[in-house]
């Protein structure tokens, strides 16, 4: 194991604190070893369905924030954007709900500057999967058109838009890093760039180091975790040559642990995922 050359930040998503307070969240992911938590917006209202962003108001963002902040604990940015939402469509051939979802990316913008983030991960497969009669090429036409719209605010704001692909297996939009990369020079603004994921990319052929040197000009965030929906080193995939690559890149962005199995301790899933990322980094 190669221990990197400069220090690599970690966080972990807070939806797998599934019932638990944000101030408790905070508080045991410090103690564990994490610098940053992403946040999952539907988690301001862990039971509503649908979920509604302004029924969340402000203060409750900056009370978010300030918990944060009182636990040591930078808030990272904003992840499954589109969870438990209605009405939104990345890859609508209506142009009204393309706008809508152009103005709901705006509103999370401006909820992640509030929270002290700069990262929103542009993952939620069912809000973008193709519609029938809508091709791919026409869907990157449509979500492109989406994006642009909402990027003047974004950079305004000092987001970043992590563009995600996902496994075949959770959609059939972009579900190669290479299409990420396609919609990403598509969009053509410095604050649309690219999400890589592992579990993501244990689906593609090529393998996962040489998906990451291919993306090194677009990279912006990266999640860890396994095809076994837990957290790295739980599973199969080896992290050693995967970190090797990020060090080979010089990749300076966070690394966070992003599990998927709520059937097993939290504080399990963070403290076995932490000491073994520490395990290539020193």
């Amino acid at each position: 194991m190669n221990a990197m050359t400069h220090s690599m930040r970690f966080a972990i998503c807070n939806e797998m604190f599934v019932g638990w307070s944000f101030e408790r969240t905070f508080a045991a992911i410090r103690a564990l070893g994490y610098d940053g938590v992403e946040m999952a917006p539907f988690t301001f209202r862990e039971d509503a369905e649908p979920f509604r962003l302004d029924e969340v108001s402000e203060s409750e963002w900056g009370a978010v924030r300030d918990l944060a902040e009182a636990a040591g604990i930078q808030i990272v940015g904003l992840h499954w954007l589109f969870a438990r939402t209605e009405g939104l469509y990345l890859t609508s051939p209506e142009a009204a709900i393309r706008q809508r979802t152009a103005d709901y990316l705006i509103k999370l913008a401006q909820l992640c500057q509030a929270l002290g983030g700069q990262i929103m991960v542009l993952g939620s497969p069912q809000q973008r999967n193709l519609l029938p009669g809508v091709s791919h090429e026409a869907a990157v036409g449509y979500a492109t058109d989406v994006i642009r719209r909402a990027m003047p605010v974004l950079t305004d704001c000092g987001v970043t838009l992590a563009v995600e692909p996902l496994s075949p297996a959770e959609g059939n939009f972009l579900t190669t890093a290479e299409a990420g990369r396609g919609l990403v020079a598509s969009v053509r603004s410095p604050n649309c760039r690219l999400h890589l994921d592992v579990k993501a990319m244990s689906s593609e052929s090529t393998p996962i180091p040489e998906i990451i040197r291919a993306s090194r000009n677009d990279l912006a965030h990266f999640h860890a975790n396994d095809p076994n929906l837990l957290g790295p080193g739980m599973g199969d995939v080896d992290f050693g040559p995967i970190f090797d690559a990020l060090r080979e890149i010089d990749y300076q962005g966070w690394i966070s642990v992003e599990p998927f199995d709520r059937s097993i301790d939290p504080v399990r899933i963070a403290e076995k995922s932490m000491h073994y990322m520490r395990s290539f980094t020193g």
